[in-house]
């Protein structure tokens, strides 16, 4: 197994195998251009490759991987860079295999509802690719339009709509994955279910630990006859917490459901300017209703009084296109209007049972409270799946450091609460350390031994997932080079 004190390699041979498969101009190898890949989209740490490959296809992935192997290089699979994990930090003498110019629709089977994609193909994409003709890619994470499907993959991404359709993995049937010694393999196929092992849900989720993807087969599905947006204001955190609750419980399936605070409401209102938000809510609720015209009209009708009964002060319908967009706009851009309330923010990614989002949510205001950092909220109500962020100034010396510690307690808040420390954001370098917090020594056993089934000499993205005896800020930083932490170019 491979560890991260690997010996100074020389890369010149490397760099010319590398050049004889994908040409001059699919290396990267200067320090300055390295630059772009020196972190995803967990900006806080920071490590430059010593370089970076762009391979077009599945032979050149397969080539490079190969490569890799024969000179004991670690390789680490990146797609657009917006995981806020980690998991494509690099590590200290490793290979990045970006797949950002894989990015062809190879495929749209409409009669049988999938299209294959090249995991470099935008999320956004798949949708706009089928929708003409009345179909749609349901996973969608608020960086749909940036993040790749290969990324989306690797960390299993939700989205607003994934609670009444599911995560990628529901949508995922089939794979070609270049393994870690660079063979070719076909996981699943071209319907839901197949005979053996699941081997498609082991690799979906596994933040490149066993491969790279470089063909995916998507079930997409029909549109909606009826589809509407329900805009619900609160008083209180809580109150709006427990109508989330009460409409599941009511056997209300929303396709999706939505909540922001105040800190986010007004963040939102300042940068987007939708003038859908009441900034003086303490919270609000995005109810998504679709299906047939008659059962959408019941169940609108319901989640009104539903809301209504937990005390909302106004309840807000769209079911116009357009105006249905604009309710939406607001909550899809929340992630970036948080970067004009402070200079830095941390975003964490836990799942709780529905019915502990009042208990939570209050433990996390008054950790808010306890700490001194401003914690905004917005989150996939519906499954639970919460996105704090805490706000400060990463200029401030310790301020990450006690930030850290902040989003830790909130892991295991949602731990100790019977839910889990990552939801759609994955593991990678940033949560590792929480890992024996959720699973027993013999279930991280377990894990290990399926990891080295796929990569036993330990080269794709070393580092991630698992725990290493130290705190998880110090192991996140240890895979800069020396161990320290890279704010910005300027120390280049």
């Amino acid at each position: 197994m491979l560890t991260q004190d690997t010996q100074k390699i020389n890369w010149k041979p490397i760099i010319k195998e590398f050049e004889k498969v994908l040409g001059q101009n699919g290396v990267v190898k200067r320090r300055e251009e390295l630059i772009t890949y020196e972190c995803d989209g967990l900006s806080s740490y920071r490590q430059r490759p010593d370089v970076a490959v762009l391979p077009r296809t599945t032979e050149q992935v397969a080539e490079v991987v190969k490569i890799c192997n024969k000179y004991s290089v670690p390789f680490i699979a990146r797609g657009s860079g917006t995981g806020l994990s980690g998991g494509a930090l690099p590590t200290n003498n490793c290979v990045l295999i970006v797949t950002s110019l894989m990015r062809q629709i190879l495929n749209i089977d409409l009669d049988n509802q999938q299209v294959v994609v090249q995991p470099g193909v935008i999320n956004n994409w798949v949708t706009q690719a089928v929708s003409g003709a009345g179909f749609y890619y349901a996973p969608d994470p608020s960086s749909q339009i940036i993040c790749s499907i290969g990324g989306n993959v690797a960390e299993n991404s939700g989205g607003v709509h994934c609670l009444k359709y599911g995560v990628t993995t529901n949508h995922v049937l089939g794979l070609k994955v270049v393994t870690p010694d660079g063979e070719i393999v076909d996981l699943g196929g071209q319907i839901p279910e197949m005979p053996g092992y699941d081997l498609t849900g082991i690799f979906v989720g596994s933040e490149g630990t066993l491969g790279i993807a470089t063909e995916i087969t998507l079930r997409i599905l029909k549109s909606a006859e009826s589809i509407c947006v329900l805009l619900a204001d609160f008083t209180s955190v809580e109150a709006a917490g427990a109508a989330v609750s009460d409409i599941i419980s009511a056997g209300i399936i929303p396709g999706g459901m939505e909540m922001m605070d105040n800190i986010s409401i007004n963040a939102v209102e300042d940068v987007v300017k939708t003038n859908c938000y009441p900034r003086d809510a303490e919270a609000i609720l995005l109810v998504e209703i679709d299906g047939l015209a008659v059962e959408v009209g019941v169940n609108k009708q319901r989640v009104i009084e539903i809301c209504q009964q937990n005390g909302a002060r106004n309840v807000t319908s769209a079911s116009d296109p357009q105006q249905r967009l604009k309710l939406w706009k607001g909550r899809k851009a929340a992630f970036a209007a948080a970067g004009h309330l402070s200079p830095d923010y941390y975003v964490q990614d836990g799942v709780i049972p529905r019915t502990q989002l009042p208990y939570v949510l209050k433990e996390i205001e008054a950790l808010g409270e306890k700490s001194g950092y401003k914690i905004a909220n917005v989150f996939h109500a519906g499954d639970g799946n919460l996105h704090p962020l805490i706000l400060y100034d990463n200029s401030v010396p310790g301020a990450l450091e006690k930030v850290e510690e902040v989003g830790g307690e909130i892991l295991k808040l949602c731990v100790k609460v019977g839910g889990s420390i990552s939801g759609e954001h994955g593991i990678g370098a940033d949560k590792k350390c929480y890992m024996p917090d959720m699973f027993s020594d013999a279930d991280l056993e377990t894990m290990q031994w399926v990891r080295e089934v796929f990569n036993p000499r330990g080269l794709a993205n070393p580092g991630k997932i698992f725990p290493t005896p130290r705190t998880c800020g110090e192991a996140a930083r240890s895979m800069g080079e020396n161990g320290k932490k890279f704010p910005g170019i300027e120390q280049f």
